[in-house]
C-alpha cells in the first residue's frame, strides 16, 4: 500500500491546518497546533473577531492574548473571513455552533453552510474533520454527500472524519492536550489520517469505529450530566419542602468511595452543550420510532428550574412584605458557569426575563460580562453595575445565579437586605442565616 502523502506532511509538521469557528472550541485548537509548530489559518464569519485576532488580541477571558499574539507576530497564525481560501489548508477542522430552533429541533445551518463553503474549494489530499456536537449520522448524511458531489471520492481523494470537542472553559485542571480525544473516520484511511493529525497535539487519542459512534459518544457525555443534574434539581425542590439541605446531603453521600459521583443543583442549565445536546438525540430517535423518555424528562426538569427560582424569590420577598413588582433585584452573575465570560443559554437570562415580566426593576453584576449582548431569545439593554455598598443597600434582594470566585459573598450578605442563593455560595455563613434563602 502506498504511503499517505498527507500523513507524511502532518508528521513533518508541514501541513497547513485550517480551523473554522474561532470560539471556545476553535481557538484552543489554534493555540495547540501553533505550540507544536504547525502553521494555522483560522476562519470566522465575525469580522470583529478576525480583526481582533489579527492584532493578536483574544476576546475570550480564559484564553489570554499572550497565548495567541506570539503566533500572530511570527506568522504561524493567520486569520480571515474569506472562505474562498479554504483550498489552502491541508487539514480543516469544523468548530461551528449547533443550536436549537425555537421548536427545540436541531439547527444545522452552520454545518450546512460550512460544508457548502468547503465543497466549493475542495481539492485532492485534504482532510476534513467535524468537531461540532450533533446527532449520530450528521457527518455521513449531511457533510459527506456535499463533499462527494464534487466527484472526489472520500478515503481516496480526500479524507473525512468526526472528533467531538471536549473543551471545558474555565477548567484549569485540564488543558487541551491533556483531554483524551475521540477520533473517527468515514473509511479506515480517513480514520488513520485523522489519528495522525490529532496525535501531534493530544497526549491520548482514542479511535472508534465510525463517525456515528463518535457523535453519540459526545451526546452521551452531555446527556449523562444533564440527567444527573436533573435528578439533584428534583431532589432540591423536594428537600426544600422537607426542610433538608440538599447540599449537605450531597456532601455526605460524596464520602462513599465507590458507586457515587456528586452532581450539584442549580438555577437551570446553561452553556452551548448540556441544555441543547440531549434534544439532538431525542429528535433523531424519532426517525427510529423511539421516544427518549428519560432524556426528555430530565430536560423538562432542568428547563423548569428558572421558574422554581423565581417562585422562591417571590416567596422570600413576600415574607418581608414585598412583591416582585416594584422590587429592585440585583442578579449576581449572568455567565452560564463560574469564572467564564459566556452567557449563552444561561439560566440567568430566563430568570431575568421572568422577573422583568412580573414588574421587577433589574440590575446585574458580572465583571466577566460588562454588557449584555442580544441573544437568540433575550434582548436586555443592561450593563454590569459596580458592586458597592450603596448599591447593595438600595436593592430589595440580591440573587446569586453564577458564583464567580472573585465575589465576596459574606460581604454581599452583610450589606444586602436579602440574598437568594442558587449555588450554595453562602454555605458557611451561618451567622447571617436569617438574611439568606436557598433556591
Amino acid at each position: 500500500m502506498l504511503p499517505n502523502p498527507l500523513i507524511q506532511k502532518i508528521e513533518r509538521k508541514e501541513a497547513l491546518v485550517g480551523v473554522i469557528g474561532l470560539g471556545y472550541v476553535g481557538l484552543p485548537l489554534v493555540s495547540r497546533f501553533c505550540e507544536e509548530g504547525f502553521n494555522v489559518l483560522g476562519f470566522d464569519v465575525d469580522s470583529k473577531k478576525v480583526s481582533s485576532l489579527k492584532r493578536g488580541l483574544s476576546y475570550i477571558k480564559t484564553i489570554p492574548s499572550s497565548q495567541i499574539s506570539p503566533f500572530v507576530r511570527n506568522g504561524q497564525f493567520d486569520v480571515t473571513d474569506d472562505f474562498s481560501r479554504l483550498s489552502e489548508p491541508d487539514c480543516i477542522l469544523i468548530c461551528v455552533p449547533t443550536p436549537l430552533t425555537e421548536k427545540m429541533e436541531p439547527d444545522l445551518q452552520y454545518i450546512e453552510k460550512t460544508a457548502e463553503a468547503i465543497r466549493s474549494c475542495l481539492r485532492k489530499g485534504q482532510l476534513i474533520i467535524l468537531e461540532s456536537t450533533t446527532y449520530p449520522g450528521t457527518t455521513e448524511e449531511l457533510v459527506l454527500p456535499r463533499l462527494e458531489s464534487t466527484q472526489l471520492k472520500t478515503g481516496r481523494d480526500f479524507f473525512l472524519g468526526y472528533s467531538p470537542e471536549r473543551e471545558d472553559p474555565g477548567n484549569k485542571r485540564f488543558r487541551t492536550q491533556q483531554i483524551p480525544k475521540v477520533v473517527s473516520g468515514v473509511t479506515p484511511s480517513c480514520r488513520k489520517t485523522a489519528f495522525a493529525l490529532y496525535s501531534q497535539i493530544i497526549e491520548k487519542v482514542i479511535l472508534v469505529s465510525s463517525p456515528r459512534v463518535g457523535e453519540l459518544t459526545k451526546l452521551l457525555e452531555n446527556i449523562y450530566r444533564g440527567v444527573n443534574i436533573a435528578l439533584v434539581n428534583e431532589l432540591k425542590m423536594l428537600t426544600d419542602r422537607m426542610g433538608i439541605d440538599i447540599w449537605e446531603v450531597i456532601e455526605a453521600a460524596s464520602t462513599k468511595p465507590f458507586g457515587f459521583s456528586p452532581f450539584f443543583p442549580g438555577p437551570g442549565m446553561g452553556g452551548h452543550c448540556i441544555p441543547i445536546d440531549p434534544f439532538y438525540l431525542s429528535w433523531k430517535a424519532k426517525e427510529y420510532d423511539f421516544t427518549t423518555r428519560f432524556i426528555e424528562l430530565a430536560g423538562e426538569i432542568n428547563i423548569s428550574m428558572p421558574y422554581y427560582v423565581v417562585s422562591r424569590i417571590a416567596d422570600a420577598l413576600n415574607e418581608r412584605g414585598k412583591s416582585i413588582k416594584g422590587s429592585k433585584i440585583l442578579i449576581l452573575g449572568v455567565a452560564y458557569k463560574k469564572d467564564v465570560d459566556d452567557a449563552r443559554e444561561s439560566p440567568a437570562l430566563t430568570i431575568m426575563e421572568l422577573l422583568k415580566n412580573k414588574g421587577a426593576t433589574l440590575l446585574y453584576h458580572d465583571s466577566y460580562i460588562p454588557a449584555l449582548p442580544s441573544f437568540r431569545k433575550y434582548h436586555f439593554k443592561l450593563k454590569s453595575s459596580p458592586l458597592t455598598k450603596p448599591l447593595l443597600r438600595r436593592i430589595d434582594a440580591a440573587v446569586v445565579i453564577t458564583d464567580h470566585s472573585e465575589v465576596d459573598y459574606e460581604w454581599v450578605v452583610a450589606n444586602a437586605p436579602l440574598t437568594i442563593d442558587t449555588r450554595n455560595a453562602t454555605k458557611n455563613l451561618k451567622k447571617w442565616k436569617n438574611k439568606i434563602v436557598k433556591a
